[in-house]
């Protein structure tokens, strides 16, 4: 018999996330997948789950769920209060959860995401080779919504005993190393320098698709206008306005602003914590 989960509390934002769809770009279609992949993959371990299997990312509010049979979960990723029925549970570790029983995933006390995994791993349908929403394309599941009921695998083996995991926290600062992009030279010598030796702040209008910035704008070089090329995950485009926007894991697959570099893919996990106001700085990988 199916394990069902119905969602409470949907929270700001809360979907189902694995590993993404890469390998898609050419049709349009982005990575997505969950923007703190390590925490992902650790909370997945947690449970014996494979490091891939699909969880819930839940945005700055959280969310709250109830089994209609017994299970087991890990709440990790961003700092925040887990409860059982009321009572407080562990967070970053394996919690039973009875049947019939309110999970609840409280705001963030720190970072932006945090994820929810269920032993067994979230069973919605894979599109393209992955159970990943993807908030540009609108494939994979809708975002959660109140009420709304989604399926938990068989968990291919008992859970683990609990034991004590590296948690890494949220970042004050997010430090984010650069390589130059391939449209440095559309930007003046003094932007290049601004760029990487100005501190600027996360703004709250980012999202899955880019983490946008308040500081400083980049002058450009030229004032010509590009026709429009392939994006990569992590590239750092200029629209207008001169401030720099980190491409993430549902960003566009083709752009026509200038990208001024690129961040490695091991550095993007701490940009999905990184909150609005939360120092940015770039530097020369």
């Amino acid at each position: 018999m199916t394990t069902k989960l119905t969602t409470v509390r949907s929270g700001a934002l809360t979907t189902v996330q694995d590993s993404g769809r890469p390998g898609h770009a050419h049709l349009g279609v982005p990575r997505s997948g969950a923007l703190d992949a390590p925490a992902m993959r650790l909370a997945n371990r947690l449970l014996g789950n494979a490091p891939d299997a699909a969880v819930l990312e839940t945005t700055l509010t959280g969310c709250a769920l109830r089994p209609d049979q017994d299970v087991t979960a890990v709440v990790g990723g961003a700092p925040c209060p887990v409860t059982v029925d009321g009572r407080p549970a562990a967070w970053g570790a394996p919690v039973r959860v009875p049947a019939g029983s309110v999970l609840d995933v409280g705001a963030a006390t720190a970072g932006v995401r945090s994820y929810v995994a269920v032993a067994g791993g979230i069973a919605a349908e894979p599109v393209l080779g992955s159970r990943s929403t993807d908030l540009l394309s609108g494939l994979g599941p809708e975002p959660l919504r109140d009420g709304e009921v989604v399926a938990v695998g068989a968990p291919a083996e008992p859970v683990p005993p609990p034991v004590a995991a590296p948690w890494p926290g949220p970042p004050a600062e997010l430090v984010l190393p650069v390589r130059p992009g391939p449209r440095a030279d559309w930007f003046t010598a003094a932007a290049l320098r601004t760029f990487t030796s100005a501190t600027y702040r996360a703004s709250p209008h980012s999202n899955r698709i880019g983490l946008r910035t308040e500081g400083p704008p980049l002058e450009r070089a030229s004032a010509g206008e590009l026709p429009s090329e392939g994006m990569v995950l992590g590239a750092v485009q200029v629209p207008p306005d001169g401030r720099p926007v980190l491409f993430l894991h549902d960003h566009p697959t083709t752009g026509g602003y200038p990208v001024v570099a690129v961040v490695p893919e091991p550095a993007l996990a701490a940009a999905a914590q990184a909150g609005a106001g939360t120092p940015v700085r770039f530097t020369l990988a």
